[in-house]
């Protein structure tokens, strides 16, 4: 004997309430299984589509942004090698600059020095000008009273003082390589 178990108020009474419990189950289970299931599973990859969706926008943003970023590290490495590039020129240029502005200085001291030779030189010829003609007359009348006679005829006074200076002129290149040559020997003793 099988003993039976007490179910209460769930014990059919009925054969037909049984019969309409598992119809009803059936019919519940075919609702849930065509109305139901598909709901949830439609909600579930909407879900899933949504979520992978996103994941998928977050690695493509940041495969974004690492490009964007390759690209600004470029830009800022071709950017530091103009600066660098600029800077050489600059310097290249400035040393330029300052090289030709040496040159112009060196060619103005130069064309200065020689403007002021020539100056002197022309100076020079124009005091020794005065110089023999004040001189000249000086030096005629002189031997014009010591020879006691006079020197006022031109040619003659232009001989003679042209003859004194160059007697002078010769006096003073044989001192001044007589006074070299001496220092000279100094220097070797």
């Amino acid at each position: 004997m099988v003993p039976m178990i007490d179910l209460g108020p769930l014990l059919p009474h009925h054969l037909s309430e049984l019969i309409m419990g598992v119809l009803l189950m059936i019919v519940l289970y075919i609702v849930i299984r065509w109305k139901v299931t598909p709901a949830f599973e439609k909600m579930y990859d909407e879900r899933r589509e949504a979520i992978e969706g996103g994941m998928e926008r977050a690695e493509k943003a940041q495969a974004e942004a690492e490009a964007a970023l390759q690209r600004y590290e470029a830009q800022l490495a071709d950017a530091r090698a103009e600066a660098a590039s600029i800077r050489e020129d600059a310097k290249n240029q400035g040393a330029q600059i300052l090289s030709e502005m040496r040159e112009q200085a060196n060619a103005e001291s130069a064309r200065l020095v020689s403007n002021a030779k020539a100056q002197i030189e022309a100076e020079r010829t124009k005091v020794l000008g005065q110089l023999r003609t004040e001189v000249g007359g000086m030096a005629t009348t002189l031997a014009g009273r010591i020879v006691g006679e006079s020197l006022d005829d031109d040619e003659r006074a232009r001989r003679t003082v042209d003859r004194f200076i160059a007697d002078l002129e010769m006096h003073s290149s044989t001192e001044s390589a007589h006074s070299s040559t001496e220092s000279t020997g100094a220097g070797r003793s």
